[in-house]
């Protein structure tokens, strides 16, 4: 794929399906942050966690993948305080891609632990925790680049569970495109720019 010309923005969110081409475009543009100006550094904040066979052979994938096509890019495992992450690692001269908004949710709310039997709906600390990482994001002084699903444009789930769920990563979508400069919505690997 040939470089992206495009202006960086200070913040954009990407959103799409599953296999949309999400997290190509976030590397693409990382990359090409990289190759921009000497003294850049680019890192992935992942927070995806592995816990079955078929998620840690995904997140091994995801890896080789990008090792190829960013090889500059650094790896930061943070599956929870994004918040943090956002405060300590950002600076002008680097890029932050955190990937993605979907697993950081349902770590929250759905985390898969030995000792968590029960689901956790939608709470204050959830809410406390994005309004932290929106507020983390408006002052980071570098440029973050935010990955999400787009999960609500199918049927309606039966579950309560899983309704609050798509309804909380919708409201979070909302807010994390309110927040950002630039949304891209990516479908079949093509961007369209909707903000």
């Amino acid at each position: 794929m040939s470089p992206l010309k495009t202006t960086m923005p200070r913040t954009e969110l990407i959103v799409g399906g599953q296999k949309s081409g999400k997290s190509r475009r976030a590397e693409l543009l990382a990359r090409d942050w990289l190759a921009g100006a000497p003294g850049r550094e680019a890192a992935l904040v992942a927070t995806g966690q592995a816990w079955d066979a078929e998620m840690r052979e995904r997140i091994a994938r995801h890896q080789r993948d990008r090792a190829e096509r960013v090889p500059g890019m650094t790896t930061i495992e943070e599956p929870r305080d994004l918040a943090a992450v956002l405060a300590a690692r950002s600076a002008p001269h680097r890029l932050l891609v955190i990937d993605c908004l979907t697993l950081w949710l349902t770590n929250w709310l759905m985390p898969a632990t030995e000792d968590s039997e029960q689901k956790t709906p939608p709470d204050q600390a959830w809410k406390g925790q994005a309004a932290l990482f929106l507020q983390a994001l408006q002052q980071a002084p570098g440029p973050v680049i935010l990955v999400s699903n787009e999960i609500g444009l199918g049927v309606i789930p039966l579950g309560a569970e899983v309704r609050a769920f798509v309804d909380a990563l919708g409201t979070l979508n909302q807010q994390a495109a309110a927040a950002c400069d630039r949304v891209t919505l990516m479908a079949a690997g093509l961007p369209l720019q909707l903000k």
